[in-house]
């Protein structure tokens, strides 16, 4: 066995019966070893039920949540699926050094920073928005991690754009070979992990006797979103995932998440495998996103979502983060108030992120 960690083999998944007609593509750089837990959650259950007969309906659901914060590298999240795949594919074209971006408390940059070292690259990381006068968690863990971190002078994406390829053709002048992923990693091949991600539960589920009525994620750049809901798709579930934005709009993150899954159930067979049996996907019916948890918007707190994280851990031990995974929880508790989950089984996807909460907040 060799030692060079570009070139070292992680221990295969066992086969999922669900990729007999779809072998994701070569290159994958693996970073995950076994399947994240898929766990019941009973006293966060029992409390939505109280919370649901407290506003006069029947009763809560019974919740499970797909534990992607438990991952080997740079603290875990779900980001970490694809980017095998982006690390995989920097690999297969010589590049010697990961370029990306996304905000200060960013799961993908510190996971990105992460995948570099694992796999003997360098990485760039550019932040919206100028630096802090006291660095965030986020920062000192890239930086620890050896990522090399850019700001820009204004937050909006335009300048973190325009700042990432400006830093990729920098290092590339200067003779490296940037392998440039976009903010998020929101793109092919990123979104191929997600939806292996999407066939890993629903194998759990299977295992369980499990058909649950609704998935809720966090979604931020669309790529988990689209995915997974891919991935359930190919798995035959018809689960609905009940996407809340955490970062914008819903209306063009929303025709993000459209684009994405079907680019994706296109390549995966599953598009045509739908067509023969006369049951073509309807992706403006497939694609639900929900702006109700948005709140003030990107990186402020949100009272909904504060409470929700607030009841995890005191029911669970589970701590989520503020910007991101905390706000599809909000949705999900509002979701049970409001009597629409009574008798039913729902899912959370804990996309990971807990460092968040250590994060300077606006709000």
């Amino acid at each position: 066995m060799t030692d060079d960690p570009r070139r070292a083999a992680a221990v295969a998944h066992a086969p999922s019966p669900h990729l007999v007609h779809w072998q994701p593509p070569d290159p994958r750089f693996r970073l995950i070893d076994v399947p994240t837990p898929l766990e019941h959650l009973p006293r966060f259950s029992a409390a939505l039920g109280e919370l649901a007969r407290a506003a006069g309906q029947a009763g809560g659901p019974e919740v499970w949540v797909k534990r992607e914060d438990l991952m080997p590298v740079g603290l875990g999240g779900n980001k970490t699926r694809g980017l095998e795949f982006l690390v995989g594919a920097a690999l297969a074209e010589g590049a010697d050094t990961l370029v990306t971006a996304g905000w200060r408390w960013s799961n993908h940059c510190r996971l990105a920073a992460a995948a570099a070292a694992r796999a003997a690259l360098a990485a760039h990381l550019v932040y919206a928005g100028p630096p802090h006068a006291t660095p965030g968690p986020g920062q000192l863990m890239s930086e620890l991690l050896g990522a090399t971190i850019h700001f820009t002078e204004a937050p909006g994406r335009a300048a973190l754009e325009a700042v990432l390829e400006r830093v990729a053709a920098d290092l590339g002048a200067g003779g490296r070979r940037p392998y440039l992923i976009a903010p998020g990693g929101a793109a092919m091949p990123g979104a191929i992990g997600q939806a292996l991600a999407g066939i890993e539960l629903a194998d759990q589920l299977a295992e369980r006797g499990l058909r649950p009525d609704l998935l809720a994620v966090a979604t931020a750049t669309g790529g988990t979103h689209a995915g997974v809901l891919v991935g359930l798709r190919i798995a035959g579930l018809s689960t609905r995932v009940a996407g809340f934005a955490v970062s914008g709009p819903a209306a063009p993150l929303r025709a993000t998440v459209e684009s994405l899954a079907r680019e994706l159930a296109g390549r995966s067979g599953l598009a045509a495998a739908r067509a023969r049996r006369g049951e073509p996907l309807d992706w403006a019916a497939e694609v639900n996103v929900d702006e109700s948890q948005l709140g003030a918007g990107y990186g402020h707190r949100s009272a909904a979502a504060d409470q929700a994280a607030a009841l995890l851990a005191r029911t669970e031990g589970i701590l989520a983060d503020p910007i991101f995974t905390a706000r599809a929880l909000a949705g999900l508790v509002a979701l049970a108030r409001e009597g629409r989950l009574a008798g039913r089984t729902a899912l959370f996807w804990y996309g990971g992120g807990a460092t968040g909460l250590f994060e300077t907040l606006e709000g």
